[in-house]
């Protein structure tokens, strides 16, 4: 925690409706084009009922740059959709009424759990994984896989924070190319430094 003080979700929103469909959006994207597509998106569309009442073309111009859009316009219209329809419009804090919104995986669902709801939640992306297996705590690929393992050696409390954080250790210090084990404060007992 004290190498990054400012480990927070670095997708830019207000409350767990707009998370949700900001993690949809960053699916093979980065956070930084989410964040630049989402100011747009969130003033036509502020919540579960004007989404799901989108036109699907209006819909695809707008996110048309995080790429997939029309399979994540697919997702968003189904998600907004099923919340106004199921949920009265709220998004739900069950990780079984998460995952069944259009859309939405585990990541994305614990995403919006730890970030958003304050519930146990550990999002397992790409990064979390790399150096989940990079500091020898898995040897799992599957991201599920990985999140079961990794959910008994951090306290439930502690589980979003602990996923930021390596996110951020990830994009920072510790990327799939080129990992800067120098800099890294983890090398001494980390079982793939090269250093």
């Amino acid at each position: 925690m004290g190498e990054y003080p400012d480990a927070e979700c670095e997708l830019d929103h207000d409350g767990p409706f707009q998370l949700l469909v900001a993690t949809i959006l960053s699916a093979q994207c980065t956070d930084k084009r989410v964040n630049m597509v989402t100011p747009e998106l969130f003033a036509r569309y502020p919540d579960a009922e004007a989404l799901a009442g989108a036109d699907p073309g209006d819909l695809e111009k707008i996110i048309h740059s995080t790429g997939f859009y029309a399979n994540k316009a697919r997702s968003l219209l189904g998600m907004a959709q099923r919340l106004h329809d199921v949920y009265d419009g709220e998004v739900p804090g069950g990780m079984a009424d998460l995952v069944s919104l259009p859309g939405v995986g585990r990541k994305t669902a614990n995403v919006v759990r730890s970030v958003d709801l304050g519930l146990a939640g550990l999002p397992v992306d790409t990064h979390v994984g790399r150096l989940a297996r990079r500091l020898g705590l898995t040897t799992e690929t599957d991201p599920v896989k990985v999140e079961t393992e990794l959910n008994p050696m951090v306290p439930a409390a502690d589980r979003g924070n602990f996923s930021l954080l390596l996110i951020l250790h990830g994009r920072r210090v510790c990327p799939s190319r080129s990992p800067r084990c120098e800099d890294c404060v983890l090398n001494d007992f980390c079982p793939s430094s090269t250093v």
